[in-house]
């Protein structure tokens, strides 16, 4: 039986090869002197990606490890939550 743990492994592998795809192609894109909106719009793509990869990690912690911690740390889970939402909306 696959755990929620694997799935994960599993959607943030997919989301990596994609990653690499992408930036293995921007950097062809940069080499063969493509037009900038066009490199723009890869790299846009390549963020969203990453976001998207990003979502996949903090749903794992918020699934897996934050009601632990808010059970038995508490201060530890909030402060970890807080710089990190802090580190996103800079």
């Amino acid at each position: 039986m696959k755990s929620h743990y694997t799935d994960v492994k599993v959607k943030a592998e997919k989301r990596i090869n994609i990653i690499k795809g992408q930036l293995d192609g921007l950097q062809k894109m940069i080499a063969n002197d493509v037009y900038c909106i066009d490199l723009l719009n890869q790299s846009l793509a390549i963020q969203n990606s990453l976001t998207s990869l990003d979502a996949v990690l903090f749903q794992r912690h918020l699934e897996t490890h934050v009601p632990h911690q808010f059970e038995h740390e508490k201060e530890k889970a909030t402060t970890e939550l807080i710089k990190l939402f802090k580190r996103i909306n800079k």
